[in-house]
């Protein structure tokens, strides 16, 4: 079951990062409903954003594979400021297993609605899901 935040509950905060306008769109579209939602079309971009922003940002989501600075560099870049920061990689990397920090994620492309919005709202709000979980 998908969770959206209560109508007083202040939504939180999700950067996406990703070189595919077309991917970034839908992806956007997917969680905006639910999250505040910053953009990027690439890693410096969203170290820009990061930066910019004054409030916590709960989740970085980014492509894996992007030009200049991938996904993984981004991500080093942004938890040195944002230590408490949550860390989703997509990608459609299929060459062999990816290494990734740890309590970091990773999302294959393509990927369906529902498995983005679970994995985000676990990552995002994990009380929540597990409330859900200790009450069903």
């Amino acid at each position: 079951m998908e969770h959206t935040p209560a109508p007083n509950s202040p939504k939180k905060t999700v950067l996406v990062v990703d070189d595919d306008p077309v991917t970034l769109g839908l992806v956007c579209k997917m969680l905006e409903e639910s999250y505040i939602v910053l953009t990027a079309n690439n890693a410096k971009e969203g170290l820009q954003q990061s930066k910019d922003y004054k409030n916590e940002i709960y989740l970085l989501l980014s492509d894996f594979e992007m030009p200049v600075m991938s996904g993984i560099a981004l991500a080093i870049e942004i938890t040195r400021e944002r230590p408490n920061i949550k860390v989703l990689l997509m990608s459609g990397y299929n060459e062999g297993m990816l290494v990734l920090n740890e309590g970091w994620h990773f999302l294959a492309k393509p990927f369906i609605q529902s498995q983005l919005r679970t994995l985000i709202s676990g990552l995002v709000s994990p009380d929540l899901k597990s409330r859900y979980i200790a009450s069903a």
